[in-house]
């Protein structure tokens, strides 16, 4: 694959759960998204920037999407489903997937911003159509699948200064 240069298209998806749930229990801080996309693009041409997040109702959640998007961020949104039985679901893996497959004929590089193996699949395929792929997540908390199925890989547990606020 090819390595990093300036010309380069890139994409950047987030799974914003995924990261926040492991800077949060492994840390107890959040995101430092504006870190996270600068370092995710490295000088390269950003083609889109999506950030996949969960509507919980929470007191916060609406500056924290308006936040995002003030970075550079399109965010996409769903509700959380919750269940009869007192559960609740609520993931973009599908939606970030053919997201994924539908940017692959415009862009040269795909970063990935999540820890979940469901997606090791996703990589394989998109390094098959030629697409590089990148995924920046938390290694204690990512499916080794994942960091063998990427073309590289960025522990943002190794960088707390620039990766968490």
């Amino acid at each position: 694959m090819t390595d990093i240069h300036p010309g380069q298209r890139v994409a950047v998806l987030v799974d914003a759960q995924n990261l926040y749930h492991t800077a949060q229990s492994m840390h107890s801080r959040n995101i430092d998204y504006s870190s996270l996309l600068e370092k995710a693009v490295q000088d390269r041409q950003l083609t889109r920037a999506i950030a996949y997040v969960i509507r919980a109702d929470s007191p916060e959640e609406g500056s924290f999407f308006d936040a995002l998007v003030d970075i550079g961020f399109e965010t996409k949104i769903k509700d959380i489903k919750r269940f009869s039985d007192g559960t609740k679901k609520a993931d973009w893996d599908v939606g970030m997937s053919l997201d994924a497959v539908t940017l692959a004929n415009h862009i040269d590089t795909l970063v990935l911003c999540t820890g979940d193996g469901d997606f090791s699949r996703l990589c394989s395929h998109l390094r098959h159509e030629g697409v590089r792929v990148e995924v920046m997540a938390f290694e204690s908390s990512t499916s080794e699948d994942l960091i063998d199925a990427a073309d590289t890989f960025l522990d943002l547990g190794e960088r707390h200064e620039t990766f968490l606020l």
